[in-house]
This record gives structure tokens, C-alpha cells and sequence, in this order.
């Protein structure tokens, strides 16, 4: 592994592992310290910051399996509730019958795993799903928030017949979760099957969703929102416009608070958009694979647009990197936001 300092680009270098590229980045922030998971062939790694991302500790194993799909928003997430840092992933231990593009797992589950020093030793995983199996297409987001609570949700497969939205919650920092909680089924018989959903919660305890839904030939993005992580309101389309497709685009969004305020960022077509529910839409540029950061008083989205990555925070679109894919991003308590990419087999992390 390779932890260099680019000076250049004010940027962290990780990577590869052996002969293995490292995949799909995702950050969490507490204070000073940023927590970083990512994968690298059947294996997935922490490593953390406790300089608000100038510097990483070496890469620590967090688990291995026989399939741990790591592409198009596939990979674990991350969360810190209170003095504990979940994992989560969706890995298996035979991989598709059909053996599917993308390497998925035909027996998976959605498992959390817990660390309670700082990342330095991590505890056996638990898995969320009350089903088996019934997450294997890997796609799932993960949220903490205030008193040890974290939300996971996932595209589920339980019934056999098409996709379905599904979450758990855990009170306990982790250590277990709720009976699953249907959150969405759409009527037209699945939700778009292969993009990833994104979970937050506010400061007050709301817990928010968002998924690309498949209804009626449109592939629109929606929301749905739960005070108590067991009962979810009615789902509320984001934006004006609509995105007829007969295809999906692998491709979700993100969701971020700032205190109690929501905001989204997510594709149409070729176009970014940030939305804030009750708010008009804002066109940022065009582009995909779409993530945001929200902090005090500050909003920071990134995507990726041709072969590089492009920034936008307080009204302002600047390059970030002429080479990336697959961005993460996460405010930082200064108001400024960091992100991580793939890009070369390598993980780059850099701050605004």
C-alpha cells in the first residue's frame, strides 16, 4: 500500500493493495477525524485521519469474503455513531448462477461490522437483512445519526417479484437491527433495479431515503421520510421534470442535511440537479455518479463529467481532477468538504 502526500494537488494517494485496485471510496467525518472504507479485491480496508484528512493511517482489513461486488456504487459505506465505526457491505460466498456482469453475489447479505477503537480492530459482522439473500443485486447506503442510531437501506429482492426499497435501524451503535421495514414498492411491479439508494438523517432524527424509482416508464428520483425508522410517509418525487428510460441508468444520487434542511443532487438525462424538497431545482452541469456534502451554511456536490471530476459548492463549478470516477464527498466542521475517487487503481482524497 501507498500513503504519499501529493503536494501538488493537496491530495492523499492510496493504493493498490498487492496487485489488487482499490474501489469505491466512501468517507465519514467526526470532528477531525475522517473515516475512509474501500475495497480491493475480496477484501475491504479502513483507514482513518486525525487531521480532517491531511494525513491516513495505514489500511486496516475489516473482512474478506468469496464475492464483495465493487463497481457501480457497489461497495461498503461507512458511518460513525457516537464512539463507534460501522461498516456495512453486501458480500457473498458463490457468486451468480448466471454469473452476472457485475460479479454479484447469488447469496448475499447486507452485513455491518463494528469497531470500537478507532478502527484498529473490528468485531464480527452482523448481518441486517431478515431474509438471506434478499439484498444480492449489493446496492445499499448507510446513514448514522444522533444517540448511537444508524439506517441502512437496500434494493431487496425478498419477493421474487422485481425490486423493492428496504430498511433496518439499529439504537444500539450497531450491535443489532429492526425487522426490515418495506419503505417502497412501486406499483408498476420494481424500482429501477440496479441504482443505489441514499440515506440521511437530520439533526432532529429524521430519517430521509431517496432511490430512483420505475414507474410508468419514468425513471425519476423520490423520497421518503420516517421519524421513528419503522413507519415511512408517503414517497414524494424530487424535481420538475421526468426522464423517460427504458433502461437503468446505474446510477442514484445523494442526500445530505444540513441541521434539518434536506438536500439532493442526482442525474436526469445527462444533467446534474440539486433540489432541496419544496425548493425549485438547480441545474449544476451535466455529468453522473453524483454525491454531496452538506455542512453549515455550505453545500459542496461532486460528480463526474467526461473523464474527470467537477466540484460545485456556494454557487461556483471548478475542476476538481482531470482523471476520476466514482466520487465520495463529506463536510467537514470548517464548512469546507473532502473527497475521494477512484482513479488509476488508486483512491485519491483531497479537500476543497
Amino acid at each position: 500500500m501507498i500513503l504519499s502526500l501529493l503536494t501538488t494537488m493537496l491530495a492523499v494517494s492510496l493504493g493498490p493493495i498487492g496487485s489488487e485496485p482499490v474501489r469505491e471510496p466512501q468517507l465519514a467525518v467526526n470532528g477531525s477525524t475522517v473515516a475512509l472504507v474501500f475495497g480491493a479485491g475480496n477484501a475491504i480496508y479502513f483507514a482513518a485521519s486525525h487531521d480532517s484528512g491531511k494525513t491516513f493511517s495505514s489500511p486496516v482489513k475489516v473482512t474478506e469474503a468469496a464475492v464483495v461486488p465493487l463497481n457501480r456504487h457497489r461497495g461498503p459505506r461507512i458511518a460513525i455513531a457516537g464512539n463507534t465505526i460501522v461498516v456495512s457491505a453486501v458480500t457473498g460466498r458463490t457468486l451468480s448462477h448466471e454469473q452476472h456482469a457485475h460479479g454479484l453475489p447469488s447469496d448475499g447479505d447486507l452485513t455491518a461490522w463494528r469497531s470500537l477503537d478507532g478502527g484498529k480492530t473490528w468485531l464480527k459482522g452482523v448481518v441486517v437483512n431478515d431474509v438471506p439473500g434478499a439484498p444480492t443485486e449489493g446496492l445499499h447506503s448507510l446513514a448514522a445519526g444522533l444517540r448511537g442510531a444508524l439506517f441502512a437501506a437496500w434494493l431487496d429482492k425478498r419477493s421474487g417479484n422485481g425490486t423493492k426499497l428496504y430498511g433496518a435501524l439499529s439504537t444500539d451503535h450497531g450491535a443489532t437491527w429492526s425487522k426490515n421495514v418495506l419503505i417502497y414498492q412501486s406499483p408498476s411491479g420494481s424500482i429501477c433495479e440496479c441504482c443505489h439508494p441514499s440515506v440521511a438523517i437530520g439533526a432532529s432524527g429524521e430519517i430521509s431515503v431517496i432511490w430512483r424509482n420505475s414507474l410508468a416508464g419514468a425513471r425519476d428520483m423520490y423520497l421518503a421520510r420516517s421519524r421513528d425508522g419503522l413507519r415511512f410517509g408517503a414517497p414524494e418525487k424530487l424535481g420538475s421534470g421526468t426522464w423517460q428510460l427504458n433502461a437503468c441508468p446505474m446510477d442514484g444520487g445523494g442526500i445530505a442535511f444540513s441541521g434539518d434542511r434536506l438536500f439532493t443532487a442526482w442525474r436526469r438525462g445527462e444533467n446534474v440537479y440539486l433540489d432541496s424538497p419544496g425548493k425549485p431545482e438547480q441545474k449544476l452541469g451535466t455529468g453522473k455518479d453524483v454525491a454531496i456534502a452538506a455542512g453549515v451554511g455550505k453545500v459542496s456536490v461532486v460528480w463526474s463529467a467526461g473523464a474527470g471530476l467537477t466540484l460545485w459548492g456556494e454557487g461556483k463549478t471548478s475542476k476538481l481532477a482531470d482523471n476520476g470516477e466514482f466520487p465520495a464527498i463529506a463536510g467537514l466542521p470548517d464548512g469546507s468538504a473532502i473527497v475521494a475517487w477512484e482513479s488509476n487503481g488508486k483512491i485519491v482524497i483531497s479537500r476543497d
